[in-house]
Order: structure tokens, then sequence, then C-alpha cells
């Protein structure tokens, strides 16, 4: 695990986490897709989250907004076509209803309990839509845990626009630097570093920093790391 220090001494005073392979674990498409598809599971699963963050960014830069439900069912039809899988209409439905109900990492759970535990408002802060998210945190019995559910449906353009990381200053009435943006991308924890969130990248894979002249603020290699790198700003 490493840990980078920040070089502000501003604490945090909420924390807003992305949810797509942050608190959401969308790898575990795998299972399902390798049971329609032997041998080809991994491939259309890395393929259909590469295509979909991808999609997000062109549609953002042209301003041609779909919503994310509709760009990650485009997502899956081109890793499909790619691929060559013969996905039918029902297979392509099932996957999209388990895209809806993804499950958090084994941790997630308990790191959230326990930082609203401390003191700290929680939101989402994701490309979803106001119903995805909805359903996912409600089918892992996790609506308790956050002040705000904030979706970029409400300004039409994804992330790494200014627009979508605004929905969390305006959500919280912080400044920016007293909010604490958590992500396992490391282009969308880059991304909010440039906003002026204080930031927190989950290297769940130990990957190599990205190269783009800016470094979150924090990192680690599981969503309870937040909990030892924040007592760290308190203590």
């Amino acid at each position: 695990m490493s840990m980078i220090t920040p070089p502000t001494s501003a604490s945090p005073k909420a924390i807003a986490f992305d949810a797509y392979a942050t608190l959401f674990d969308v790898y575990c498409m795998e299972a399902l897709a390798e049971e329609y598809f032997p041998c080809q599971g991994k491939a259309l699963t890395l393929l259909w989250r590469a295509k979909q963050v991808e999609y997000t960014r062109i549609r953002t830069m042209s301003g041609q907004f779909k919503t994310f439900w509709e760009v990650t069912r485009d997502a899956l039809i081109f890793a499909a076509r790619a691929l060559e899988l013969p996905m039918n209409d029902s297979q392509r439905q099932h996957l999209m209803n388990q895209y809806a109900c993804l499950r958090p990492f084994p941790e997630n759970v308990a790191t959230l309990e326990a930082l609203k535990a401390m003191g700290f408002p929680l939101a989402i802060l994701s490309n979803g839509t106001y119903s995805m998210l909805d359903i996912a945190v409600k089918y892992n019995d996790m609506n308790h845990l956050f002040a705000h559910i904030l979706s970029a449906d409400s300004v039409h353009k994804f992330k790494t626009a200014p627009e979508v990381y605004q929905l969390a200053v305006d959500a919280f009435q912080l400044p920016k630097e007293e909010i604490l943006f958590v992500s396992a991308n490391a282009w969308d924890a880059c991304a909010a570093t440039w906003f002026g969130f204080t930031t927190f990248w989950v290297n769940r894979t130990n990957q190599p920093a990205d190269v783009l002249d800016v470094t979150p603020h924090g990192s680690g290699r599981e969503l309870s790391d937040v909990l030892a790198w924040v007592g760290g700003l308190h203590s």
C-alpha cells in the first residue's frame, strides 16, 4: 500500500465517491459474460468498460449527450461485435440488468459506515443515471449512507467536465478543497485534483501513476485505506 502526503493542511469536511469501479465492481460482470461466451468473458468485460468510458468522453467533447445507461448499452454492443460474439437480445438485456445491480467491493460498506460514524457527510458523484444509482444503492442496502446522490445527468456532460465535479460543491456548500473525492479511476482522480478537490486514488490493481503533471493527494489499494489517510489528516 502506498500513500502520498497531501500538500495542504486542510482537512476534508465531506467526502464524495465515484460509483463505478470505486464503490461498485464493474468487473464482476465477467462471470455472466463467461457463462454466455466461454473463454471470452474477461475480454468482453474489459472492452465493454473501456468503450463505455471512451464514449462518455467523445459525447461530452462533441456535445452529443446520451444517458450513461444508453452509453453502457452501446459500449456492450460494440464490444460484442468487435470480439465477434453472437450476442442475442436476451443475453444483452440480461448483462445490462446485472450491470444495474453491481455488488460493492468487499470492504466498501464497512468503510462507508466508519466514515459516516466519524461525522463525514457522504455523497456519490457519478456518470451513472439517477435510476442506475438508485437501483445499485438500494439493491446493496446502502441508501442510509449517503446524504447526496449526484448524477452527471443533471448537467448533460460526463466526467471529466468541471460541471460534473461542481455538483458536489453545490450539494455540500463547501469550498472545493474541503471536499475529498475518492475514485478508483486514475483519470477521474487526476481531473478532480485539477478541479480543486482534495483527492484519493484507490489503486486496486497497483497501476503506475498517470503522466498528467498532476497527482492525487493520497492513494491506497482498497477503499478502507481512505480511513487511515483521513485519520492522518485529522491527527
